[in-house]
């Protein structure tokens, strides 16, 4: 979502602003708001991930990665994957709960405790400090 190369870590919350504005017009424009409350979504969302996780059920692990890669799977899997992004920016915003705000909040958290290793130490030379 947008560029995080720029800005390792971030998330464009604009890309998310503007999927969910499009959900909502979507939903408008179809009368559909009716349908979208929490649970409902949640268990349309959960059945997307269900039908995702089904292209790869079967596949050896060793391989999954490269025929994942491959058509027609590649294309398959980008559309369920779609399919469960927009459902999930459609359930945060039933809830009212900003997804953007709330990944990075929770990347901050995993960070501080699961630390990265430290670098490792300098290999021994023999020259001392000024090696």
């Amino acid at each position: 979502m947008g560029d995080m190369g720029a800005h390792p870590g971030r998330i464009a919350a604009s890309d998310l602003v503007a999927l969910r504005d499009r959900m909502r017009l979507f939903t408008a424009e179809r009368d559909w708001s009716g349908f979208h409350d929490p649970k409902s979504v949640l268990l349309a969302l959960v059945g997307e991930v269900g039908e995702l996780a089904e292209l790869f059920q079967w596949l050896p692990a060793a391989d999954a990665a490269k025929l994942g890669k491959a058509e027609p799977l590649h294309t398959r899997a980008g559309e369920e994957m779609s399919d469960v992004l927009l459902y999930l920016v459609l359930l945060a915003d039933a809830l009212d709960i900003d997804l953007a705000a709330a990944a990075s909040a929770k990347l901050t958290q995993a960070a501080l405790r699961y630390p990265a290793p430290a670098a490792p130490s300098r290999p021994a030379t023999g020259l001392g400090e000024h090696g």
